[in-house]
């Protein structure tokens, strides 16, 4: 269970949705059926082992996830899939009920799947053979083609599916060169390709896609990406 902001909304449930069907769980502190649905919904996504994920929104503290949800009245759980709502309910339903909504979203284990989970490369082609747009396969794959250099195949893959954080992470380092993972000097190198952002795409390109293997959680992105803005307008 993850709590999510109106900052963290884009990357936890819309770009999460594209890989797993996440439930968002819409409440707030002072909402008293909102405590007795938070813990069911958490047992009962639970026990999906992974094939369905959830998320906590404080409406008071997050009121633009609450805007964009159309928020009447709380508890009110929505599920995404693909970054659209497939389904949702309003209310502090039973487990049972709360049970049968869950068990819609999780999807069995296919064959690629199993695959997918072995994490080799020929399991992973193989589960490729069975289903060309599998995520998880396509962003596994692409990442390991990148590690050894096959750079072309990597974004080709990549190309087969819609674009996410992880995506966009893994085609990053597809065209800075995976080296560049744990470079001492990449402050530096960030700091010198910020003087030429402004005329240089490629100068840009390069900062972006510095940006995009550092990763969300690195401190150091944010800073850089305001030093960006700044320089470019």
């Amino acid at each position: 269970m993850l709590d999510v902001t109106d900052a963290t909304f884009e990357r936890d449930v819309l770009d999460r949705s594209t890989e797993v069907p996440v439930v968002v769980d819409l409440w707030a502190e002072w909402c008293g059926p909102c405590r007795t649905l938070g813990p069911i919904l958490e047992n009962v996504v639970g026990a999906t082992d992974g094939k369905v994920e959830l998320v906590k929104v404080d409406v008071d503290a997050n009121p633009r996830v609450a805007s964009t949800f159309q928020v009447q009245s709380i508890p009110a759980v929505f599920a995404l899939k693909d970054r659209q709502i497939v389904d949702s309910f309003i209310g502090a339903l039973p487990e049972p009920a709360v049970r049968e909504f869950v068990d819609r979203l999780a999807q069995a284990e296919t064959e690629a799947d199993r695959l997918v989970a072995t994490g080799d490369e020929a399991s992973l082609r193989q589960a490729l053979e069975l289903e060309p747009d599998h995520p998880g396969a396509v962003t596994a794959l692409a990442e390991l083609l990148v590690g050894r250099g096959d750079t072309d195949e990597a974004l080709a893959l990549l190309r087969r599916i819609p674009e996410t954080a992880e995506t966009r992470r893994v085609a990053a380092l597809a065209r800075v060169g995976p080296d560049v993972v744990g470079d001492d000097d990449m402050e530096a190198r960030l700091d010198a390709l910020l003087e030429r952002v402004k005329d240089d795409d490629d100068a840009r390109r390069q900062f972006v896609d510095l940006l995009e293997v550092l990763g969300t959680d690195d401190p150091r992105t944010a800073t850089y990406r305001k030093r960006l803005t700044a320089r470019l307008y």
